[in-house]
């Protein structure tokens, strides 16, 4: 366990700030360079109940086959009287595996006649217990930052941020079933951001963020591509939009967000470049289909990048890899493209280029055609008209590894990309600039890649990129673009 005992009640943080110590727990990378968590969430523990043991089961068959170095649980953790006894347990089972960890709190966790701060005063007698109550002079119990250290030298390699997305509104007829992150929370978690940024020589530090109820933008994840796992049941945000996704966003920290809340989903998607995930249920009393379960992450020192699967007693699955979105039911269904045994004879694209009146990249007729030529790498910069043209690029590019490889197109108007025939990007059409990505398993070597592109009126716009689990999302380099004659 990468774990080092502190001294005292207050430590001078080596971001300058004065901050509660975690606990008695500093908690650092390892020398492989990962730091790996344990989300367990909504476990609805009740000592009364007979399906305590199986929760408990559960939660130490997770820590004992992953070894995590830190467990964070995303509220809902005691739904039943007697809860002193309850929480008590629960702190047990982390102190016996000597496991450090840290709660946010759920809706229902202040329901069995003890308040927030009762609860963080349980929480913070034991050793293992990383965060504490967090600002007094702002909504909510256990806003709360862990910090994880470098492996091998001073410094702040990632940081977590805890808040407490608190339970109800005071009128839920008016205002819906549940409440939302308050703005002095987000104004919080802005400032403590600006600082940790300026302090790391103004570059944003990797972070993640864990709370109970998922945010709206939840919902924007059903659906896409990016998205894998359980969806069994409507997301349970706030009606209210308190605007915390904006600010992470603006931020440019926090690469995840990790939630409870809903027991039949553990989904996990990618908005505007911010994964959302859901924890998988934890606890047998709780309501809910799932196999019990946590979820793990895995942090990459120095990187904006983290895996992400399920465990079971059952073993692993809805294995996610951020920021590509790329998942294993990715590889392990689609069909893998051969590649094609060529010997290009440089690097570069050739292309046609049209003019004309075009609704969509199927309108381009040899009659329309106006020049060909080669260039290095995807660009309209050579049209001789600003509007009412097209492109058609052909080249091969030379994929590096076996694997599921995401392309995007950034077009005004339409763009349509094309590997070894297949569609994998339909940006097509008459429309302003719009982002569209496609994935396609594909072996290590040459595939064909055509790309056209059609310019109609006001504003051109073209770029082109590729994303794999090595390959974090950019323009594809000239260098793997070639030609053959």
């Amino acid at each position: 366990m990468r774990t080092l005992l502190l001294l005292g009640i207050l430590v001078w943080s080596l971001t300058g700030f004065e901050v509660m110590a975690q606990s008695n727990v500093a908690l650092r990378f390892g020398e492989d360079g990962k730091f790996k968590i344990a989300q367990f969430t909504d476990l609805h523990w009740d000592s009364k109940s007979s399906n305590s043991s199986v929760t408990m089961a559960t939660i130490k068959e997770v820590l004992r086959t992953e070894k995590p170095d830190l467990a964070i649980l995303t509220g809902d953790v005691v739904s039943d009287i007697p809860a002193d006894e309850g929480w008590h347990s629960i702190i047990e089972i982390f102190e016996k595996e000597r496991i450090p960890f840290a709660v946010t709190m759920g809706n229902h966790d202040a329901e069995q006649g003890y308040s927030r701060n009762t609860i963080f005063n349980w929480l913070s007698k034991s050793t293992y217990f990383v965060g504490n109550r967090g600002p007094e002079d702002i909504h909510g119990c256990g806003n709360f930052i862990i910090e994880i250290q470098k492996a091998s030298e001073l410094g702040l390699a990632a940081l977590l941020y805890c808040l407490d997305s608190n339970d109800y509104p005071q009128n839920a007829r008016k205002y819906g079933a549940y409440d939302n992150i308050k703005y002095d929370q987000i104004e919080w978690y802005r400032k403590q951001s600006e600082q940790y940024t300026k302090n790391n020589g103004n570059k944003p530090i990797p972070s993640l963020a864990f709370f109970h109820i998922p945010i709206p933008e939840y919902n924007s994840i059903v659906g896409k591509h990016t998205t894998i796992g359980h969806y069994g049941e409507t997301i349970s945000s706030p009606n209210i939009n308190s605007s915390l996704f904006s600010s992470i966003i603006d931020m440019g920290d926090v690469m995840g967000c990790f939630v409870g809340h809903d027991h039949n989903n553990d989904l996990i998607g990618i908005n505007y470049d911010i994964a959302l995930g859901f924890g998988r249920t934890t606890g047998a009393n709780a309501r809910g289909d799932l196999e019990r379960g946590g979820r793990i992450i895995e942090l990459y020192e120095g990187q904006r990048k983290f895996d992400t699967w399920i465990r079971t007693a059952h073993g692993t699955e809805l294995y996610y890899y951020y920021p590509s979105g790329i998942s294993s039911v990715d590889e392990k269904e689609l069909k893998y493209l051969p590649s094609v045994n060529i010997k290009p004879i440089r690097q570069g694209i050739n292309y046609i280029y049209y003019e004309g009146q075009y609704e969509s990249t199927a309108d381009f007729s040899p009659v329309t055609e106006k020049k060909r030529g080669t260039v290095s790498n995807f660009t309209i910069k050579g049209a001789t008209v600003k509007d009412y043209f097209g492109y058609e690029f052909q080249t091969w590019i030379k994929i590096p590894k076996r694997g599921v490889y995401h392309f995007y197109t950034y077009s005004d108007d339409g763009s349509k990309l094309l590997i070894d025939d297949n569609v994998v990007v339909d940006n097509d059409g008459s429309h302003s600039a719009e982002y569209v990505s496609g994935k396609i398993a594909l072996e290590a070597g040459f595939h064909k890649l055509i790309l056209r592109y059609f310019e109609s009126y006001m504003g051109e716009e073209l770029e082109v990129g590729i994303a794999s689990r090595e390959i974090l999302e950019m323009r594809i380099p000239s260098n793997m673009l070639f030609i053959q004659e």
